[in-house]
């Protein structure tokens, strides 16, 4: 069975040290539940134990950060705390040519925690299209 929240994502990380993966297992979760605002603020609002690793905790923050402001729900107070955010720039990828690009681009909620990555970071297969990606405009200027 998939994490039910954040801090099961954790406290599955725990066990096996897969952050990434139960992170992923989550994401499909929370957008399987789309439209039960309540549901998924219930998903994010209870705080993850800190695992100690700093880029992961500083992730997990950015994570529930940017459901929140993606879907229109409540900001957990916890994901202010400082350990989850870093004190050196992280780019996901780790690529010279795309730093530019990943520091323009990437959501405020990871961008305040100095995590650079594309447009759409927690996209995935069961993602709800329906509600639109962010993607780079295809013309500039935008027409108005």
């Amino acid at each position: 069975m998939r994490p039910q929240t954040l801090s099961e994502v954790v406290a599955r990380t725990r066990l096996d040290g897969d952050w990434d993966h139960h992170t992923r297992e989550f994401l499909d979760t929370f957008y399987a539940a789309d439209g039960e605002t309540g549901q998924q603020a219930a998903m994010i609002r209870a705080e993850p134990d800190l695992l100690g690793r700093e880029p992961v905790d500083a992730y997990i923050g950015g994570v529930g950060e940017h459901l929140a402001r993606r879907w229109g729900l409540p900001i957990p107070a916890w994901v202010r705390h400082e350990a989850r955010y870093l004190t050196k720039a992280l780019f996901i990828p780790n690529e010279r040519n795309l730093r530019g690009y990943l520091i323009c681009v990437s959501p405020v909620a990871f961008r305040a925690r100095l995590i650079f990555t594309g447009p759409d970071p927690l996209q995935r297969a069961r993602f709800p299209y329906h509600r639109g990606v962010v993607t780079w405009p295809m013309e500039y200027p935008p027409r108005r």
